[in-house]
Order: structure tokens, then C-alpha cells, then sequence
């Protein structure tokens, strides 16, 4: 007698019948497809046995329904990309998705390597120095007046030269008499520290920190024998070729302020009229 071969779900004989093994048990076609077989995202029907079925994210599609939402070819065995769930072929997603040129106004095609700055896009071979022509790449460049240079170029045609070593300023800068430094050219005459971002004075034209210029011209204060800068609005008090800070200008004996008051001298000595009238 002859064993049974049945259809594991609804125990069809099997014989003489197509049938398909899962998991070592078999399936007519009809329960199979009923069980397991995926569903098209176009047609919404069962993608049979005898179809082939094309999945992309879990998402499966007879053969004859893989094609472009606009165009409608088969994007069978092709390049495609999606948008919004749908399938579009690599020509439909350009035009309708892709970016723009900036320079030539075609489309950046997915894939292609493309410059972006700003916002815009441009074909890596259109991404070019208005002055020299020549691709810019990943190398540094400046833009100036909606175009853009490389950075021998825009040096050659726009940067301003220092007035001290007579290179290019390509970023920031300083202006001095109306001539134009590097920040680290413009130093002070004395000790050579750059002046960029602090106060200084000058003498003879020539630039000082605050420090060098107090210990090369400012006059001593009588009293305390430190510079007196003068400079920031400070104030002193002048009488007969000897200076004094405000603050230093003090009787000599009981130390009472000065400033705006009558005052007598003994030698270098300054005296409150109190102090002072025994002299």
C-alpha cells in the first residue's frame, strides 16, 4: 500500500499536484498562497508561486508592477529611488527632486559628487575660480560679489597689501593712518607686542603699548616717581616743571588732598597752608 502525501494545511492528496515545502512540510499551491504569499503594493494582490517577487524594505511587488510612479517603465534589474513611498525611476527623481547647478542650471544626478556653499549646488566640475577658470574642489576659496575665488586669485585681484610686509591681507586686519596691517604686523615700536585689540598712542608716527610709551615720554609724577600717561582722560596737576597724579598730590606732612586747594612748598616738599605755616 502506498503512503499518503498530503497537503499539510487542508490533507489534499498531494499526488500528481504541484505543491511547494516550507519548513519541511508540504503545501498545495492553492493553501500556500493563501498562507504565505506576499501582497503587491501595486495591485494589492497575492504574488503567486509562479510569479517573481521583487522586495525593497519589506515591501514586495509582482514583476510586472516594479515600475516608475511617473514614467511607468520597469524598474526591474535598474537603478530607482523613492520619494514618499513611491518608486521612481533615477531620471524621474532627478528632475523632479534633484539639485540644481548653480553655474550650468542642470540637474545634480543622484549619485554624482556635487559642491554645496550657501545653499546652492554645483556640478564638482562647474564648482570653478571666476578669475583662473580652474575646478576649486575641496581647496579653500573666498566669495565675493555672488562669485567665487580661489585664494591666489582673490588675493592677486582684491586683498589689500600690508603696509609692513607687503603680503596680502586675506582676513581681518588693522588700519592705521589709513594704511592697512596684518594683525600680527602691527606691533609696538618698543616692545614688539602686537597692538591688535588694545589701546596704544603713537609718537612720530610711530605706534606704542600704553606701558612703552608711559616709560619712554611720559613725565614722572613727583611724588610716587611712576609715569604720568595723561592719556584716557587721567588727570594731573602741573606747577613749575614738576608734575603730580591727582591722587599723589597730597600735603606732604598730614597727607590731606591738594586738588583745587591753596598749598605752599618747602624745597620738593608741598604743604597744606596748616601744616605749612611755621615755614
Amino acid at each position: 500500500m502506498t503512503e499518503r502525501y498530503d497537503c499539510h494545511y487542508c490533507k489534499e492528496s498531494l499526488f500528481g499536484k504541484k505543491y511547494v515545502l516550507r519548513e519541511e512540510n508540504p503545501y498545495c499551491v492553492k493553501c500556500y498562497e493563501s498562507l504565505y504569499s506576499n501582497t503587491c503594493e501595486e495591485c494589492k494582490k497575492p504574488i503567486g508561486c509562479n510569479s517573481r517577487d521583487l522586495s525593497y524594505k519589506d515591501r514586495h511587488w509582482h514583476e510586472d508592477c516594479f515600475h516608475c510612479f511617473q514614467c511607468k517603465r520597469s524598474l526591474v534589474d535598474k537603478p530607482f529611488s523613492t520619494k514618499d513611498e513611491q518608486l521612481l525611476c533615477t531620471e524621474c527623481y532627478s528632475n523632479e527632486y534633484s539639485s540644481k547647478c548653480h553655474d550650468c542650471k542642470k540637474t545634480i544626478m543622484p549619485g554624482s559628487r556635487k559642491m554645496e556653499h550657501k545653499g546652492n549646488s554645483w556640478h564638482e566640475t562647474c564648482f570653478t575660480c571666476q578669475r583662473c577658470q580652474q575646478p576649486i574642489g575641496t581647496k579653500s576659496f573666498i566669495p565675493k560679489d555672488n562669485y567665487n575665488y580661489c585664494v591666489p586669485c582673490y588675493e592677486k585681484q582684491f586683498a589689500m597689501q600690508c603696509i609692513h610686509c607687503k603680503k596680502p591681507i586675506t582676513t581681518g586686519g588693522v588700519t592705521y593712518h589709513d594704511q592697512p596691517w596684518h594683525k600680527d604686523c602691527f606691533l609696538c615700536t618698543g616692545c614688539k607686542q602686537q597692538l591688535s585689540g588694545q589701546r596704544f598712542t603713537s609718537r612720530d608716527d610711530f605706534a606704542y603699548c600704553l606701558n612703552c610709551f608711559c616709560n619712554l615720554y611720559a613725565k614722572k609724577c613727583a611724588s610716587c616717581t611712576t609715569p604720568i600717561s595723561g592719556l584716557g582722560g587721567s588727570k594731573y596737576i602741573s606747577f613749575e616743571e614738576r608734575q603730580w597724579h591727582n591722587d599723589c598730590f597730597n600735603c606732604k606732612k598730614c597727607s590731606v588732598s591738594l586738588v583745587g586747594r591753596g598749598f605752599l612748598t618747602d624745597r620738593d616738599d608741598i604743604l597744606c597752608p596748616e601744616c605749612g605755616k611755621d615755614i
